[in-house]
């Protein structure tokens, strides 16, 4: 059983199946053995229903997750280098391209009978945005394992909605002017980009040292619980012994009643058997007595 395999799996089902097809894997991977295994399975949550709307979209359409997946790393260049030409471009590709997936999203979902309404389909295109400004939540989108649904750390509308004004200024003849020094970004705006980006940056060494953390408090609860399941069998080992050594017990208590009766009837019988030998005794001496009284009286 392979977990990759187990995960993408139940990430496939819809939500009301999820649960029952989780709990089976579980049990599975302990009847082999794999206790690891149904650990990672068992903490598998199961996704929202934007979430399964977004999982749905990239399973169904995956000649969709790569054009997305560049345009991404195009509009993360262009704003970073604030090239507003490029921005400009890219940013008519974002909306058309967005508005067009999350539409299939509603329809794939509506196909698959579980229909979503406005707010879902806007939780899908928030996640189309994350998508879209954060490589971390791009693969994580790509992987179709999504939870929940993403939120964009860093918003390229906004940014290109700017460009596309300041660069459509023109005269009165038509002709487009270059943007004056008062439209060029001000040393504010890029500190505050570059505080921005310091920032994210800060987030997912965050993320990635709680991720070690989990990974680490997982092996320690891992070995907690192959100790406790050793402590458990050596105390049904013990308790087996106990149980033997009290029917041992009961067995020997019985047999040392039975000894002191025999004894008892063992003294009672010597006791009896020396009274008549007592008896026998003075009878004897009696008899004997009588006789030599008899034999004195032929004398005479």
């Amino acid at each position: 059983m392979d977990f990759d395999a187990v995960a993408d799996e139940l990430y496939a089902l819809r939500p009301e199946e999820f649960t029952a097809a989780r709990s089976s894997a579980v049990a599975a991977a302990r009847t082999a053995g794999d206790r690891e295994l149904a650990e990672r399975i068992g903490a598998l949550r199961k996704p929202s229903l934007a979430a399964w709307a977004s999982n749905l979209l990239v399973r169904s359409r995956p000649g969709d997750v790569e054009p997305l997946l560049r345009l991404g790393e195009g509009l993360r260049h262009a704003h970073h280098a604030l090239d507003r030409t490029q921005l400009r471009e890219l940013s008519r590709q974002q909306h058309a391209l967005i508005r067009a997936l999350s539409a299939q999203a509603r329809q794939l979902a509506a196909e698959a009978g579980h229909p979503i309404g406005e707010g879902v389909q806007r939780e899908v295109e928030n996640t189309l945005h994350a998508v879209l400004a954060d490589p971390e939540a791009a693969e994580a989108w790509a992987s179709g394992r999504l939870t929940k649904p993403l939120s964009a750390a860093v918003g390229f509308p906004a940014v290109a909605q700017s460009a596309v004004a300041q660069s459509a200024v023109t005269d009165s003849a038509g002709t487009q002017r270059r943007p004056s020094a008062a439209t060029a970004p001000s040393r504010a705006d890029r500190e505050a980009g570059e505080r921005q980006r310091r920032r994210l940056a800060q987030a997912r060494r965050e993320a990635e040292a709680a991720d070690r953390e989990l990974r680490a408090l997982k092996d320690e609860a891992a070995a907690a619980g192959r100790a406790a399941e050793e402590a458990t069998q050596q105390v049904d080992r013990l308790q087996r012994r106990v149980t033997e050594l009290t029917e041992e017990l009961a067995r020997t208590r019985e047999e040392h009643q039975q000894a002191r009766f025999a004894e008892r009837s063992a003294r009672e019988r010597a006791r009896t058997a020396d009274r008549r030998v007592r008896e026998a005794d003075r009878k004897a001496t009696t008899t004997a007595a009588q006789l030599e009284r008899l034999t004195a009286s032929d004398d005479r």
